[in-house]
């Protein structure tokens, strides 16, 4: 198996192959080769749903949240038919 070096990276580009790779939980080494798969379509990429993204916005609403909801958004919900003239 051949050993590569790519020299001159920028730091904007090693910080996201680090982001990446800590993200990944695989090495830098792993996550680099993954990438260049992916990219080279040698292998195709992981399907990600990134539920975990939004875990801080998600909550249960009660009744009132509810209704309030409701009302503040009653008129997104009605349709101007000048608008489609």
């Amino acid at each position: 198996m051949k050993s590569i070096t790519v020299h001159g990276i920028d730091e904007i580009t090693s910080r996201q192959l680090t982001l990446a790779s800590e993200k990944m939980g695989l090495s830098l080494n792993k996550t680099i080769k993954k990438l260049l798969q992916e990219a080279l379509g040698i292998k195709p990429a992981e399907l990600s749903l990134h539920r975990d993204d939004f875990k801080e916005f998600c909550g249960i609403w009660d009744n009132e949240d509810y209704e309030n909801f409701n009302r503040e958004t009653e008129n997104l919900r009605q349709i101007n038919t000048g608008d489609w003239e």
